[in-house]
């Protein structure tokens, strides 16, 4: 099974910045996007950032763009996401997700929900004004 448990949230003040951690645990094989989400009280759970394990590729949602950083290092098992120029709206409770594809051409959208098999249990984030 694939364990995913995120760190690094927490309370800040806006433009300020904060770096999040996921540590991936299990099978790498097969592994093929690892994504960040958010949701805030009451609201949907929404795209944040997402990059190919293997290849490196990113994605980003529009609202982070320029101001967040996704990465990960392979020989760790772990992702990052490095959130400068933090916003009030930014305050929320990052997950992290894990896509896994076992078979040849994957193309899962990595901005949709359903394209993740594993899910962390999230960390907060708040940015005060």
């Amino acid at each position: 099974q694939v364990q995913l448990v995120e760190s690094g949230g927490g309370l800040v003040q806006a433009g300020g910045s904060l770096r999040l951690s996921c540590a991936v645990s299990g099978p790498t094989f097969g592994r093929y996007v690892m994504g960040w989400f958010r949701q805030a009280p009451g609201g949907e759970r929404e795209f944040v950032a997402a990059i190919q394990w293997s290849g490196g590729t990113t994605y980003y949602a529009d609202s982070v763009k320029g101001r967040f950083t996704i990465s990960r290092d392979n020989a760790k098992n772990t992702v990052y996401l490095q959130m400068n120029s933090l916003k009030p709206e930014d305050t929320a409770v990052y997950y992290c997700a894990a896509d896994y594809c076992l078979a040849y051409g994957c193309n899962s959208a990595p901005e949709k929900l359903i394209s993740y098999d594993y899910w962390g249990q999230g960390t907060q984030v708040t940015v005060s004004s």
